[in-house]
């Protein structure tokens, strides 16, 4: 007939994601570019928007280059999923951080590993965090109904999914005062300290661009996203230890001479975890922060938890200001 469907454009999609001197950690996700703008408004490009996020083409098994600052490569490849995961020990990676320990490189695909042309430029950008030898702690904060306003502890979840899908990322509003505090703690009591702050979260790596318009349009501190694939969720047996739970203990092991606080919300299983995980690395917690939720029968559940906890400084909290006096009492922020 003479006309043929256009094939999208390729891009390669890096996490922002953590590492250390001599740790090099990233991962990210090959796809076509479903040319998804986060600045739509109307209902109808939500929609669309939307399903574009969830309904993606993935390159599968494709070979990918990354190439550091120094011209050092390091080859991957993607999974049936389109998923890459480069988790290897390179040294003098601290030599090319900026000053908020940031390592940015570039990704590519293999040269001749596609047997469709590439019709954009063949490059792009990720960055990896390594954090400063000034920092004093580190801070691992859940997103949703933390600093975001989800619903999680709505009935049959309807609030969460009329936000995902009916609300662009400009148009979500943190909770009030959640930036300013997460900056403090960024800076730390000395107002120089570029503590760490790593974002984990239930929802799936399909609404990381989502989340991370979000906190760079509502001015949280940029720090790794840390997400979860449909496959983790397909994989998981019983007794299988969350998703959110792994990569805060991945953290913690990652940086095992830097305390952490951890603030979370009482609307999900964030008390169990923060718990568990204070249990077993008592000395690297410094503190837990759980945001209430309007749920009565949760907030009883969390509220007797909380009460007979002893180990770890536990603290339920109405609004950023209850945090934000917390910490300064404690000597996490400047008073």
């Amino acid at each position: 007939m003479g006309w043929f469907w256009k094939k999208d454009k390729l891009q390669l999609i890096a996490f922002q994601a953590y590492g250390t001197q001599c740790h090099f950690y990233a991962r990210g996700r090959a796809l076509e570019d479903e040319d998804i703008d986060l600045n739509k408004k109307n209902i109808f490009s939500l929609l669309v928007n939307s399903w574009k996020r969830f309904e993606t083409d993935e390159i599968k098994n494709t070979p990918l280059v990354i190439a550091l600052p120094d011209g050092r490569t390091l080859e991957c490849k993607t999974d049936e999923d389109g998923y890459y995961l480069i988790d290897t020990h390179l040294e003098g990676l601290g030599n090319f951080v900026d000053e908020g320990g940031w390592l940015v490189y570039e990704i590519r695909y293999a040269d001749g590993a596609l047997k469709r042309e590439i019709q954009n430029e063949n490059c792009f950008k990720g960055a990896l965090l390594i954090p400063s030898e000034k920092a004093s702690f580190g801070v691992i904060s859940d997103i949703d109904d933390t600093i975001l306003h989800t619903g999680v502890a709505s009935s049959l979840k309807w609030r969460v999914v009329f936000n995902t899908f009916f609300k662009s990322a400009g148009k979500r509003v943190p909770l009030e005062g959640a930036a300013d505090f997460y900056h403090k703690l960024h800076k730390g009591v000395t107002g120089e300290a570029v503590n760490p702050i790593f974002y984990v979260s239930h929802s799936p790596w399909n609404l990381y661009r989502y989340l991370a318009f979000f906190l760079k349009n509502s001015n949280f501190p940029q720090g790794p996203i840390l997400l979860r694939s449909f496959a983790d969720i397909r994989k998981r047996k019983k007794g299988d230890l969350p998703q959110k739970q792994k990569e805060i203990l991945n953290i913690l092991k990652t940086y095992p001479k830097l305390s952490f606080i951890l603030i979370g919300d009482s609307g999900e299983h964030d008390a169990d975890i923060y718990m568990a995980i204070a249990n077993q690395f008592p000395k690297q917690i410094l503190a837990i922060y759980l945001r209430t939720v309007k749920h009565k029968k949760k907030m009883l559940r969390i509220r007797a938890l909380v009460n007979n906890y002893k180990k770890t400084p536990i603290l339920l909290v109405d609004t950023s200001a209850c945090a934000i006096a917390h910490a300064k009492e404690n000597g996490f922020i400047s008073g």
